[in-house]
């Protein structure tokens, strides 16, 4: 109850600040007034979902996420806003104690110079703010087709050219629109990839999330079949569990419903994808993150029934295990599918010139392609999402590779 309390008065604090920003702003009444009806809308939601809503464990519910969401979107425009009011408020205050001993101009206090940096300030932080709404309301479902042409001297030639289709973190759990996810099947479909891969999170807690989803997925399409492995979201760790039987009975199932949708689930195992006379080994392990995330995934038993000379790909949930343990095992793995990371949902990127999220803090290897020692890992931006109910500048990814082979000559 106190952390409440304190939390409604900084959140309290901050919007009244704002709000003496809005009358110096704006000459209309009406502005404020509708300003300070949102924030307590907001806030009164949230603190409602957070302690008379459903429980579900560390991960958001629907509700809560959007609740989540409408929250950071004003606290963001406030703290932006008191940000430029309250430098300015400091500097009058030197300036005017300045004036009061020594004497001298009072031009850093007049009215004028207030209300244009309150109108800069309202300006500036309703960018953000804007984003962050139209991230929640169009940005999550805004997908985005990647492509990539990988270049390998050791690629089998039958396999010059060959296609990959990669998804992950579908996060099924967090799904509020049919449409948009039909919409993505088909423009998955539309690329026509000899293979499809996902690679981790189908749920964000329960096997159930993903039951009104189960037919439109199995309508995914690839030649040479879909593969997929498990994400730390799949083994239902994130919330609390009557029992122990439960918990393992809701992961089986997950497990059959992959299998139901026409995915060939790799459990720290391996297959053989073949074309003319050559071969390619694909290798699936079962999550493996680093610090608290789940380490159930198995590299050695994965690939003991491959030779150590094939030509690889690796389907691994979290890049923090190709950093850890991948890139430095004996067999040399040439490339890597991950996920796991959403590029946090949020950043700039401008192709050819910044990729930039808060989450490349925490990983070093966060969206897209990266390169050590010879071996490739793709990053995954994500398919869906989780927490914050939106996407703002890193899109939900769907992503293609090509293979070819390396000219020497």
């Amino acid at each position: 109850m106190v952390r409440w309390i304190i939390f409604t008065l900084i959140y309290v604090i901050l919007s009244f600040y704002t709000i003496q920003a809005l009358k110096t702003a704006s000459r209309f009444p009406w502005v404020y007034y509708l300003f300070i009806g949102i924030s307590l809308l907001v806030l009164s939601n949230f603190i409602f979902q957070f302690t008379w809503g459903d429980d579900t464990g560390r991960v958001l519910n629907r509700p809560k996420s959007y609740a989540f969401g409408f929250l950071i979107a004003v606290l963001t425009f406030n703290i932006i806003t008191i940000f430029f009011l309250f430098s300015e408020d400091i500097f009058r205050f030197i300036s005017g104690s300045y004036q009061r001993f020594f004497g001298g101009s009072k031009e850093f206090s007049l009215p004028e110079r207030r209300r244009f940096l309150s109108i800069l300030a309202l300006g500036i932080a309703s960018v953000p703010f804007g984003a962050l709404l139209y991230g929640m309301y169009k940005g999550k479902y805004d997908f985005r087709v990647l492509r990539y042409d990988m270049e390998f001297e050791d690629l089998p030639s039958s396999f010059d050219g060959y296609q990959i289709t990669q998804i992950s973190d579908v996060h099924s759990g967090s799904f509020d629109n049919e449409e948009k996810i039909r919409y993505a099947i088909d423009l998955i479909n539309k690329q026509k990839s000899n293979i499809l891969f996902f690679t981790g999170d189908m749920v964000n807690n329960k096997a159930e999330e993903m039951r009104p989803w189960t037919a439109i997925f199995s309508e995914l399409r690839a030649e040479d079949g879909k593969y997929s492995i498990l994400g730390n979201h799949d083994y239902g760790d994130y919330i609390s569990w009557r029992t122990e039987e439960e918990k393992m009975a809701n992961l089986d199932e997950l497990k059959e419903m992959q299998r139901e949708m026409g995915f060939d689930l790799l459990l720290n195992e391996s297959r053989y994808l073949k074309k003319g006379g050559d071969k390619i080994a694909l290798v699936g392990v079962e999550n493996w993150g680093r610090g608290g995330f789940k380490k159930a995934g198995d590299l050695k038993k994965a690939a003991k029934a491959i030779d150590k000379n094939d030509f690889k790909i690796l389907l691994s949930h979290d890049p923090s295990h190709w950093e850890d343990v991948v890139i430095h095992d004996d067999y040399h793995y040439q490339l890597t599918l991950s996920g796991h990371t959403h590029g946090m949902q949020f950043g700039i990127e401008i192709p050819g010139w910044i990729k930039w999220s808060p989450v490349k803090w925490r990983y070093k290897y966060w969206a897209g392609i990266y390169e050590e020692l010879g071996q490739y890992i793709n990053v995954n931006r994500g398919f869906g999402f989780i927490g914050y109910p939106g996407r703002v500048g890193i899109w939900p990814e769907i992503t293609v590779i090509t293979l070819k082979k390396k000219d020497l000559t």
